[in-house]
């Protein structure tokens, strides 16, 4: 007979979020605890988030889930970068601080994320590692509460907690806007906190909400349409399209301006779990987590994190497939089918290259778009824990999970986003820090005098760069003559719910 493992406790002195006090294995008797190993940075954890949500509903008489926070960078080690995620991501349950990874130990963790099922008696009754298990925990949960009910083992009743939300609303205008994109008929904003588009002018003029605000996937007009945390996008200015990239619905939008309606293009809304080179019909095709795009051509380029590739779309067949990215979670240079990515992010493009954020190598990837189609590590080290802070040139830059790129002027600007740092990137490898000095809060200023708080997006016109400010809930706009930042105020926006929007 396999002897039965107790749960170790849990640490009395961590730190503990959504909740105003620790919670103990043995105080949680009588109910199942799910025990959810994640770190922010990893979309794997994101994408267990839902079914997480889902169980916790059906079983909230019976089931607590307690996220342990282990992380991999060292940014999300800083207690408040972790509750500005756990709003971003609408978590609802508590989460500890698995400060040097004791937790982790003591349970025999390995990867991210994993999942430790405990039984109301306090004992180890499985471990599930990777996404995709939902029916699996459900069967698994269910047959649980049946053996502890007919022991008599097992204490129904409602589980609060005080969750960080309720002290800390997201009613500011923009809520972890994820990607900007500045184009001639002006600023096209990813309020992806709050599930909606908006377009300003230059001078923060509101032009158009594009979607109701609330989280869902309904194509229709500006007043109709709803995404679920949208992030990248890209402008047909000839036809006045936008593009976009809507992430958590696992699908591309497209925006028409012109008419002024939102249609799906790509995508069934359900994500794919098929991690192969493959394609199809673009409406009949499942993505996974598509976060940034841009427009070659009549071709959609697309920064797929879910599988770690690169996706492409002929918009006159609607035909769309892997374009390089074998789908294993690497660095790896060489041809298109031969190559590797670790959650790609974010995607620009000179022509004849396309630019690739590679957040979990934090490094910066060349690939071909004309002859010899070849992949290549511009800077960075290209390892999975090869991050840091350093500027120097190729795989001596230190980057920590860079997530937007930019082309401009024979450049690349980069937002190194858990560095609080934007940099300029020269197409050989030479890595310089030009903004920001590695504090994270909101201040304008010139160069190196001013901060950041996690910036995920950038895009330049003209003389400008525009700066999705993720975790300060702003968007910055820099003088490139000067490098003077100032943060740009919106006329009359304001949170949906909050305040009745402008008749646009």
């Amino acid at each position: 007979m396999i002897p039965r493992v107790r749960a170790p406790e849990l640490p009395q002195n961590y730190s503990w979020l959504n909740t105003d006090k620790p919670l103990f294995i043995k105080k949680l008797k009588g109910r199942v605890v799910i025990l959810d190993f994640w770190t922010y940075c990893c979309i794997n954890c994101l994408h267990i988030l839902p079914n997480l949500k889902y169980l916790e509903q059906k079983y909230k008489d019976s089931l607590t889930v307690i996220g342990v926070h282990s992380a991999k960078f060292d940014n999300e080690k800083e207690i408040e970068n972790i509750r500005q995620a756990i709003l971003r991501y609408n978590i609802e349950h508590a989460v500890v601080v698995d400060r040097d990874f004791r937790i982790w130990e003591e349970y025999a963790v390995r990867a991210w994320p994993t999942l430790i099922i405990i039984d109301p008696e306090g004992y180890v009754i499985g471990q599930i590692s990777g996404e995709g298990n939902r029916d699996t925990l459900d069967e698994l949960i269910q047959k649980v509460i049946q053996q502890h009910q007919d022991k008599g083992t097992i204490n129904f009743q409602e589980f609060s907690l005080t969750l960080e939300k309720q002290g800390q609303p997201l009613i500011t205008p923009l809520a972890f806007p994820g990607k900007v994109l500045a184009t001639p008929r002006g600023l096209f904003i990813a309020d992806s906190g709050h599930h909606r588009l908006i377009m300003s002018s230059f001078d923060g003029e509101i032009l158009h909400l594009i979607g109701t605000g609330k989280s869902g996937l309904t194509d229709g007009a500006f007043n109709e349409a709803q995404f679920f945390a949208p992030q990248g996008m890209t402008y047909d200015a000839e036809n006045e399209i936008l593009y976009v990239a809507d992430t958590e619905n696992h699908t591309l939008r497209r925006v028409d301006l012109k008419r002024q309606v939102v249609e799906a293009i790509a995508g069934t809304g359900e994500q794919s779990r098929n991690i192969y080179p493959h394609g199809g019909a673009g409406l009949e095709t499942a993505l996974n987590s598509p976060w940034d795009l841009v427009k070659v051509g009549n071709t959609l380029f697309i920064a797929m994190p879910g599988p770690h590739q690169i996706w492409e779309m002929d918009l006159e067949t609607s035909i769309i497939k892997t374009y390089a990215g074998t789908g294993a979670e690497a660095c790896v240079d060489g041809s298109l089918t031969e190559s590797a990515f670790a959650q790609p992010s974010g995607i620009t493009t000179d022509g004849k290259e396309l630019y690739i954020a590679d957040s979990e190598v934090s490094s910066i990837r060349g690939v071909g778009i004309v002859e010899p189609y070849q992949v290549r590590t511009v800077c960075g080290s290209g390892g999975l824990f090869g991050f840091g802070d350093v500027d120097a040139q190729g795989e001596d830059v230190r980057l920590q999970h860079c997530l937007g790129v930019e082309f401009a002027q024979n450049f690349l600007w980069v937002a190194d986003t858990y560095n609080h740092k934007i940099k300029l990137v020269s197409l050989s490898g030479n890595c310089q820090t030009i903004l920001g000095d590695g504090t994270a809060g909101l201040q304008d200023g010139q160069g190196k005098n001013s901060h950041f708080f996690e910036p995920s997006g950038l895009s330049a016109i003209a003389s400008f760069l525009y700066i999705a400010d993720t975790n300060n809930h702003a968007i910055r706009r820099v003088d490139l003559n000067t490098l003077e930042v100032t943060t740009l105020e919106f006329i009359g926006l304001c949170a949906p719910d909050v305040c009745i929007p402008p008749n646009l």
